[in-house]
């Protein structure tokens, strides 16, 4: 996959990787509701691209290795917090 954090396997879904699990957990999570969007704009209408300022912004603030790390934390608290046990 080179740089490169998803690729889309035509008919089987997708894969992910990071250099954490963590990481590669957020960037799933973020490509499936990314695909959920998509899907739900392209069925009310044409959707707008956005422009290559605001998506180099965006991949600046949240799209580096730390930044993907940082983004699943509160997910991991919550999933630890309902399930205790889980760690055991």
């Amino acid at each position: 996959m080179g740089d490169k954090k998803a690729v889309i396997l035509r008919n089987h879904g997708f894969l992910t990787v990071g250099q954490t699990v963590d990481e590669a957990a957020f960037w799933y999570i973020s490509f499936e509701r990314s695909a959920q969007a998509q899907l739900l704009a392209e069925a009310a209408g044409k959707p707008l691209p956005i422009d290559h300022e605001t998506a180099t912004f965006t991949h600046n603030q949240v799209g580096t290795h730390s930044g993907g790390w940082f983004s699943f934390q509160p997910l991991y608290d919550r999933i630890v917090g309902e399930e205790p046990g889980l760690l055991e």
